[in-house]
């Protein structure tokens, strides 16, 4: 990593111990008024599902997930199926998971090692990479152009670790450039080379509705009291604004340790002090945590009322023993039960509240500078090209 980040992170820790001392926190100049509209509407929600979700890259796989040739994943997304799979040339590469005969899915959901897919409604095969290798009892069926019925390419991009797919075929993908400073960020933790140990999925409310939670720390009191709040004290963050993406820092309730250390160490005492979150727009939090790292994938559910958030669990390095590994599996489940029962649920319950016709605005405060920022970008991604002007933290 830069130097220069590690700087970065010094200051930011600087300013949370100031936080804490002073009991104030980050703050925009002014609150902000979203319309309610914009948690119910089927029109938003189907705009955002066209220029947001199928327009920008997605992350949707760890390298981890994939690390061998001949390795896939296949997964729904909005109803849209995707598989990803790693080729003998060691590149990922991205399909719409569709038969080019018939429309059958060739891949069933989940994750596994082949060198070629055979399609289970009439055996049509696949490389890999694509291409169509095999049509079952071939001198029967008539000649076809097997090149024209490959499968369906999705732009990808393999980067710091992550596999990005934009889900529009033949949309331009530039994933380094829509990162921009975040790489940094992301480059530096080398999640190519950590341990993948499992995904959980969960239904919520509207996708913003679910992520605006992950955007703050200010529910921390109210909503973790005995969870979060002992580790993080409330209402207590900073904000850094990378082009659409967001880095928030959380201070532990241990940062005045910080002080025992020269200044110069500041910078590289993530989770001895202060914690990070790293969020790419639009749906991706990464938290690392000294337990274990989550990183959570929101998508729109079927309707504007409901999600589905997939919680993957992740760490530096395979825990050696098996009790260790049983273990950091009960720190997972544990972490995924405090999201669903602590955030999700009370999710469900502003989503009833936003349908009641009870506000006609959500209001975000001065202090909740994340959301903010979210949902000035999102204004923007739905916004007409020519009229549009990136918003700024």
């Amino acid at each position: 990593m830069d130097v220069d980040i590690y700087k970065d992170y010094g200051d930011i820790a600087e300013t949370l111990l100031d936080f804490v001392e002073h009991r104030t926190t980050d703050q925009a100049d002014a609150p902000l008024e979203v319309p309610v509209a914009s948690y119910l509407d089927r029109n938003q929600w189907q705009r955002e599902i066209d220029l947001v979700f199928r327009k920008l890259p997605l992350m949707l796989a760890l390298t981890a997930e994939l690390p061998k040739a001949g390795d896939y994943k296949a997964m729904d997304i909005m109803g849209q199926p995707v598989l990803i799979a790693r080729a003998r040339d060691g590149q990922a590469r991205a399909f719409l998971n569709v038969c080019k005969h018939r429309g059958m899915h060739i891949a069933k959901e989940g994750k596994g090692t082949c060198s070629r897919f055979a399609c289970q409604y009439h055996g049509w095969t696949y490389a890999n990479d694509g291409r169509l290798v095999g049509i079952a009892e071939g001198h029967t069926f008539g000649d076809v152009d097997k090149a024209a019925l490959a499968l369906t390419e999705l732009p990808c991009q393999e980067v710091a670790g992550m596999i990005f797919a934009v889900l529009t075929p033949g949309e331009p993908i530039d994933v380094p450039a829509f990162l921009g400073p975040m790489l940094d960020d992301l480059a530096a933790l080398k999640l190519e080379t950590w341990y993948y140990h499992k995904a959980r999925p969960m239904k919520g409310a509207n996708w913003k509705v679910a992520y605006d939670g992950y955007l703050e720390g200010y529910h921390f009191a109210g909503a973790h009291p005995n969870t979060v709040t002992p580790r993080s004290p409330s209402n207590r963050a900073h904000y850094t604004g990378l082009g659409p993406h967001i880095r928030i820092a959380f201070p532990q309730t241990s940062i005045a340790r910080l002080r025992d250390l020269p200044r110069e160490e500041w910078g590289r005492q993530e989770n001895r002090g202060y914690d990070f979150i790293r969020l790419l727009f639009p749906n991706f939090s990464l938290f690392v945590a000294p337990e274990m790292t989550q990183f959570a994938q929101l998508f729109p559910g079927p309707n504007p009322d409901e999600n589905t958030t997939v919680l993957n669990y992740i760490a530096p390095r395979k825990p050696e023993s098996e009790a260790d590994l049983k273990a950091f599996d009960r720190m997972c489940d544990f972490f995924y039960d405090v999201v669903l029962e602590e955030d999700y649920d009370l999710g469900l319950k502003v989503q009833n509240g936003l349908e009641s016709g009870a506000m006609e605005h959500v209001t975000f405060g001065r202090n909740e500078r994340g959301n903010q920022y979210f949902h000035k970008w999102l204004a923007y991604y739905l916004a007409d090209p020519a009229t549009r002007t990136e918003p700024t933290l």
